[in-house]
């Protein structure tokens, strides 16, 4: 327990320190770095669509149980410890990383199956998130099958580079909301996620650029993040300083807490950066992706995640 509630207070207490992505850092300079904004979890739903329309993004503090959120850390990484990334004979809920290299093609495979497991299903839909986001949908939700896991050990040089969501989903509405769930404390340090203010307008008008410029191509190439219009792997940028200062903006970023929630639009530009934590410990999270059940779902996002599905 006293492990627990040092996880929690260093949480809070890590404040804003330079970041690092891709070996480029990130300014700490008020115009070009800041905090999220958090929302209540019992906010009004009037006024969480009006900031998710307004910022692009909804941080939902304590959302979930928080104890529920560390004990499936633990479960997840106890899964984990026979590949060699986590640390022997340690409290598998902290997921401190080992000192060796670990088999990572093993771990690999071992979260292919964690995530058709009941267990992660039963942490994707439970009750009180379904319920809000059939509320929030303005219907019935409906929760993608293709659902990713993403652990990242201290000191790992490749990051998540800035992206928006829709580049990947372009083969049914673009009426999507991303959940991205910290499984565990994250402290800013961790490398959670970071976004670029207002990039939600940013990333339609990318979006329109793309859409005129695919005219040509056929329907499967135009849907694909590997076409030919696209940056590789449809990313936007690996250099996030580059991009606050070329779209006079900020990243912001946070110190997530085990059972928040953020909710993203599909087109809001988002990156993670370096896990650096002191303490050794590995980040995991969990993206997941809703929409009405009513509106066109893409084909693609019917099977389950896997590290060579081209997405």
């Amino acid at each position: 327990m006293a492990e627990v509630l040092q996880f929690s207070r260093e949480a809070k207490a890590s404040g804003l320190r330079p970041l690092e992505a891709n070996g480029k850092m990130l300014s700490t300079a008020s115009n070009r770095f800041g905090t999220l904004k958090p929302t209540p979890a019992d906010t009004s739903l009037a006024d969480l669509r009006h900031q998710y329309e307004e910022q692009g993004y909804l941080w939902l503090k304590g959302f979930l149980d928080r104890q529920e959120v560390l004990d499936f850390r633990g479960w997840v990484f106890a899964h984990l410890m026979a590949t060699g990334i986590v640390k022997a004979e340690s409290d598998p809920m902290m997921g401190f990383s080992s000192d060796g290299v670990g088999d990572k093609l093993l771990a690999d495979r071992r979260l292919m199956s964690l995530v058709r497991s009941t267990m992660y299903e039963g942490f994707c839909a439970q009750p009180r998130l379904a319920a809000f986001m059939d509320e929030f949908l303005h219907g019935i939700s409906y929760l993608h099958k293709r659902k990713i896991m993403r652990f990242t050990r201290p000191g790992t040089a490749t990051v998540t580079p800035a992206h928006y969501d829709l580049v990947y989903l372009r083969g049914g509405t673009t009426r999507i909301v991303t959940a991205w769930i910290p499984i565990g404390d994250i402290p800013i340090d961790m490398g959670g996620l970071v976004y670029l203010e207002g990039s939600h307008a940013i990333g339609r008008r990318m979006e329109k650029e793309f859409e005129a410029a695919g005219a040509s191509l056929t329907p499967e190439e135009r849907i694909s993040a590997y076409n030919r219009n696209m940056t590789e792997g449809g990313w936007v940028s690996k250099d996030l300083p580059d991009m606050a200062e070329r779209f006079d903006t900020r990243w912001l970023g946070a110190d997530y807490e085990a059972g928040d929630i953020m909710l993203h639009s599909p087109y809001m530009i988002h990156a993670s950066t370096t896990n650096r934590d002191v303490a050794g410990r590995i980040r995991l999270s969990t993206d997941i992706r809703y929409q009405n059940v009513d509106d066109e779902i893409d084909a693609r996002w019917n099977n389950h995640w896997s590290l060579d599905d081209m997405l």
